[in-house]
Formats: C-alpha cells, sequence, structure tokens
C-alpha cells in the first residue's frame, strides 16, 4: 500500500502572497478613475479636518488654475498671520514704526510666499511664509533707515567712548584721550567722526531709549514757542479785556473805524464810503482813536505795575 504525502498547511504569509498573486476580480465591478488616485484624508497619520480639506482643495485649484480669486482667498486667509508677524517684530523696533505700515509691508511678502509656495513639499505654509513675511518688513525698514547699519555701530562705539571717559574723568572728554581710548590715530578719529555726522540725525517721534521717560518721543521734550505759557495767556486774556473796554469808551465814529479797520480788514476808502467822509477824515479819526487808547491803556499799565 504506498501512502499519499501529508500536504503541510500553507503559512498565513504563503497563502497572503497567494491572494496578491492571483486576486479575485468580480466581472461586474472595475476600479474607478477616484479609486485609483486617493484624496489625501490624513497627514502624519492623523485625520484631517474640514477647513484642511478646504486649505488642500484651495491650494490645488490656485496652483492649477493661476486663478486671482483663489489668490485673494489665500491672502484673506493669512491676513490674520501677517499680523501676528508684524506685532512680534514690532515689539523691538521704535516707536515711531507705526505697527499699520509693518502689517502693509508684510502683505507682499505674504503675496510673494504665495506666489513661489510649493505645497507637494513637506513643509507647512505658514513655516515658509513666516520667513517671506518677516524679510518683506525688514527690507522696507532698511530703505527708510538711511543710517547703513556699520554706520550706526561706529555711532554706538564713540558714544560709549565719550560716555566712559566722561564718566572716569569728571569732564568733558577731549578729542585726543577719546582716540587714545580708542587706539586710534587723530586721522583716523576725524574720519570716525565724518563717518558717523549722518547717524547724529534723530527722529523727533522717536523715542530715547537711553532716556528716563523712554516711553514719550522727543518732540515732548522740545518748548513749543507758539504756545503760550499760563501766565502769558492770563496776561492776554486781562489785555483784550481792557482793550474792549478802552475802544468801547471811544465815540461812536472812532469806535466803528477801529471795528472796520482791525476786524472787518477794509481800506481807508472803503470805510469812507460807509461814513460818508474823505479819506483824510478817515484817517483823523483812525489817529485820534489810536492815540485816545494808547493814553487809556498806558495809564492802566503804570497802575498794573505799581501794584
Amino acid at each position: 500500500m504506498i501512502e499519499q504525502p501529508i500536504a503541510e498547511p500553507k503559512s498565513s504569509e504563503e497563502s497572503s502572497d497567494a491572494k496578491s498573486a492571483n486576486p479575485k476580480v468580480d466581472s461586474n465591478e472595475s476600479p474607478s478613475k477616484d479609486e485609483s488616485t486617493p484624496k489625501v484624508t490624513q497627514i502624519a497619520g492623523k485625520e484631517l479636518s474640514e477647513e484642511d480639506k478646504e486649505d488642500i482643495l484651495l491650494w490645488e485649484k490656485y496652483k492649477k488654475t493661476g486663478d486671482p480669486r483663489m489668490r485673494d482667498k489665500l491672502i484673506l486667509k493669512y491676513s490674520p498671520f501677517v499680523k501676528y508677524v508684524a506685532g512680534r517684530m514690532a515689539v523691538n523696533l521704535p516707536n515711531n514704526v507705526e505697527y499699520e505700515d509693518l502689517v502693509s509691508y508684510g502683505v507682499f511678502g505674504l503675496m510673494d510666499a504665495i506666489e513661489k509656495y510649493d505645497p507637494e513639499r513637506a513643509v507647512q505654509f505658514k513655516t515658509y511664509a513666516k520667513t517671506r513675511i518677516r524679510g518683506a518688513i525688514l527690507d522696507e525698514l532698511r530703505v527708510l533707515d538711511w543710517t547703513p547699519r556699520s554706520v550706526r555701530q561706529k555711532a554706538k562705539k564713540l558714544e560709549k567712548a565719550y560716555g566712559t571717559l566722561e564718566s572716569q574723568l569728571g569732564r568733558e572728554a577731549k578729542d585726543e584721550e577719546v582716540a587714545e581710548y580708542l587706539e586710534l590715530s587723530m586721522d583716523e578719529f576725524h574720519k570716525l567722526l565724518e563717518e558717523t555726522r549722518q547717524s547724529l540725525v534723530l527722529s523727533l517721534d522717536e523715542s530715547d531709549p537711553n532716556g528716563e521717560n523712554s516711553g514719550q518721543s522727543r518732540l515732548n521734550f522740545f518748548e513749543d514757542l507758539n504756545t503760550p505759557t499760563p501766565e502769558q495767556s492770563a496776561t492776554n486774556k486781562e489785555v483784550k479785556k481792557m482793550l474792549g473796554e478802552s475802544i468801547n469808551k471811544l465815540s461812536d465814529r472812532e469806535r466803528l473805524v477801529v471795528t472796520l479797520y482791525y476786524f472787518e480788514e477794509l481800506t481807508s476808502k472803503e470805510i469812507g464810503s460807509i461814513l460818508g467822509v474823505s479819506d483824510s477824515r478817515v484817517s483823523q479819526l483812525h489817529t485820534k482813536a489810536i492815540l485816545r487808547l494808547r493814553g487809556r491803556l498806558s495809564k492802566i499799565k503804570r497802575t498794573l505795575l505799581e501794584e
């Protein structure tokens, strides 16, 4: 009797290979085009939210068509991020730099980032755009700053030397002493002064970072010669009151001439037409009125000085 060999059971790996080698295809079902190119539903093993899916779809549409409407939607979507970057940068900038200006500069960087971003790369757009936005803001700030960074550094070095020497000596430092401190010849020192001269132009709107009131602009510490002091305001008010009382004590014609000449700014000929007199008569009335006012005001002035 011949024994038939017993077939060994197939391993799970072999069975899976066999299935993959001889797949069963249902004749009634055929793979669709969408199933052959499945949509991205996960990133790094995480399910995408509806917002992420819309974002991916928006990028795909823009990169395929270049539709300006898609670009505008992307700009609106990421404009809050521009404000975030500008706000972080504004903390380290002088007070005269407006936050709104930084945002405007950053929008140009955002537009450039949207244009050059490749969604196929494994880099988040915000990570890529942050560099572009910061770069655009810094470029505009450099354009507005007429002093090169190297010159500013030299000016700070020179300013520090003057401050250190004057603290040590208790007096103003001489040029020779500053040059010796900086280990420069006099020619090199004078050349350094000439180079740093342009950095001494200050903005009145900018605050002094080394001052006690660093939160206030330099303009606040300048005397406004056009604005009267409280004492001057009180004096002017009193003088106007006295002048008004003196004018009211003039005769009717003299008071009318003064009013028309100084307040209405009419000419002598126009005043003469109104009063029905000649120009010379108007001149006489004006002279008499001024002499009367001077006499009365000088009398009041002497009284005030005596008091």
